[in-house]
């Protein structure tokens, strides 16, 4: 007898582009790691599926994460949004020109062994490439010759305004966490307003409160600054001791106004479910949630969304 199909994971609707979308999505970055073999690489995207999560979101730089998807979930192709982040490393094709979208999009589509790509992004592009237009141009037209369903943009600041600003744009992916709230509440609020879908990357701060010294990497460099700025860690241990940083982490990125899915990734199906369970628990309580976003006015300023 076949495993009953399980409920999907508190389901959303994703802007007004018609799709629904889990509260937390999969973030599958971490399937470049040839630590994990093929086997453990399938049994992992499988189960994610199983427990209810309808998207997956990759890239063109992820390296082998994108050939995985394809190997081992186009037999389930029908079960989950798939969203990916292009604009380089096409063979031959200089980066961000017309060519380099429109075959981008054909290369994810051969890759990830599927007819349509849900939400196809402009991964990080700059500024002057997006005002002249052309890259934005490619991928209208591509989801006019329904190779994508929605057209969009991950990234930040000065471009993320313009992305939002930009018809062809039905979604974004950009930074959201208690340590980069400088999409909050604005920015959410213009998307939620234009009915553009929101996809929070990078929830957990990278997880900057496992370290016991400051992270050598630029963007958990910065987020470990903030923290100790905020005083988050002394917050916690005030509002509510009890309850781990991960847990308050994902519950006060998922549960923002504007925010239709956070992404998380790992290579550990129970750290996924212990994911899963801390955004199904809800909203943070109402003194904390307040409290963490009260602590980042005073540095918005100065604090700009990390790339």
């Amino acid at each position: 007898m076949n495993a009953p199909t399980p409920r999907p994971a508190l389901l959303r609707p994703f802007g007004r582009s018609g799709l629904q979308v889990s509260a937390l999505g999969f973030g599958a970055m971490h399937l470049n790691d040839e630590r994990s073999s093929e086997a453990e690489a399938a049994a992992l995207l499988n189960a994610v599926l199983d427990l209810g999560v309808t998207l997956i979101d990759t890239a063109r730089s992820y390296g082998l994460s994108e050939e995985r998807l394809g190997r081992h979930l186009a037999h389930r192709r029908s079960e989950f949004l798939l969203s990916t982040k292009l604009g380089y490393g096409v063979e031959g094709v200089p980066d961000w020109t017309y060519d380099s979208i429109v075959q981008g999009v054909e290369r994810a589509l051969r890759l990830m062994r599927t007819e349509v790509i849900d939400i196809a992004h402009l991964h990080s592009c700059p500024l002057e490439i997006l005002q002249h237009g052309e890259v934005i141009r490619a991928l209208d037209d591509c989801r006019r010759a329904g190779k994508i369903r929605v057209a969009a943009y991950s990234g930040e600041n000065a471009e993320l305004d313009f992305a939002l600003a930009e018809p062809v744009f039905g979604a974004v992916q950009t930074s959201v966490s208690v340590c980069d709230q400088a999409n909050v509440p604005g920015r959410l609020a213009q998307a939620t307003a234009r009915g553009v879908g929101v996809i929070a990357k990078r929830p957990l701060a990278g997880a900057i409160w496992r370290h016991a010294h400051r992270p050598g990497d630029f963007a958990e460099g910065q987020y470990w600054d903030r923290w100790q700025a905020m005083g988050i860690e002394a917050l916690r241990q005030d509002l509510t001791p009890d309850m781990h940083r991960d847990e308050m982490a994902l519950r006060f990125a998922a549960w923002l106004p504007g925010v239709d899915c956070v992404i998380a990734g790992t290579r550990q199906l129970d750290n996924f479910k212990r994911n899963l369970a801390a955004v199904a628990k809800g909203p943070l309580p109402q003194a904390l949630q307040q409290a963490l976003l009260d602590r980042f006015v005073p540095h918005t300023a100065h604090w700009p969304g990390l790339i």
